[in-house]
């Protein structure tokens, strides 16, 4: 976290380690694998509650990222009223209706096509709750003094992968939204204009005839993701 005055750097003894073996390793590694291959990004979500508290531990869970000299430059607003919901629905299916009358080109409009999106964004009223990702362009001070934060979008990056995971591991699916603009989100979750809203995840169970678009199974072999320099 930023701090003022003269802070010194105190080394810590590194407080938890978890090495194991190399069998063990790549086990683990594969098991990981394995349960991470069962994610899916979901639309068809049921209104089934779920608990605050499963929320919040995966969002704190998300806040233990790494980040640019630990300023955690991010927020996290948890919402599961139902007025706040449907106003994020609304605002966001507005803009999606400029963005598929014309706003976002043609070839962007074809590269969407194979996962079947739409204006139409039920998942938003649906899914019991909607996590909005606000990135902290810069901080405040308590005395009201501005300061920068570095790596913002690379750190909030890391911070909202390690929270699709959490929710993952939670047994709960979510879906990457990202209407843009998304300015009419700061100020409907009282956020300061130091802050702005990348991503709204809805989180919940999927409904019993959800499905996924065929495309999104079909994922990059590793060969063309990794390059090895042994």
């Amino acid at each position: 976290m930023y701090h003022t005055g003269d802070v010194q750097y105190q080394p810590l003894a590194l407080p938890d380690r978890v090495q194991v073996s190399p069998d063990a390793a790549l086990a683990q590694a594969q098991g990981f694998l394995t349960y991470m291959l069962k994610r899916h990004s979901v639309r068809e979500f049921t209104d089934e509650p779920v608990p605050e508290q499963v929320i919040s531990t995966c969002i704190a869970a998300a806040g233990s990222a790494p980040s640019g000299a630990n300023h955690q430059p991010w927020h996290f607003v948890a919402i599961s009223n139902p007025v706040m919901k449907a106003r994020i629905r609304a605002a966001a299916e507005e803009e999606e209706r400029e963005f598929y009358a014309g706003g976002a080109g043609d070839e962007w409009l074809r590269a969407l096509e194979p996962i079947g999106t739409g204006v139409e964004k039920p998942h938003l009223t649906t899914a019991p709750w909607l996590v909005v990702v606000f990135a902290q362009r810069y901080g405040i001070t308590r005395d009201g003094q501005r300061y920068k934060n570095y790596y913002v979008p690379e750190s909030v990056g890391i911070a909202t992968g390690f929270l699709i995971a959490a929710l993952h591991h939670a047994g709960l699916v979510c879906l990457t939204h990202t209407p843009n603009p998304m300015k009419f989100l700061p100020e409907l979750c009282g956020r300061p204009a130091s802050e702005k809203a990348v991503m709204i995840l809805p989180v919940g169970y999927p409904a019993p005839d959800a499905t996924v678009p065929a495309v999104a199974k079909i994922k990059k072999p590793l060969s063309e993701i990794m390059t090895v320099f042994g």
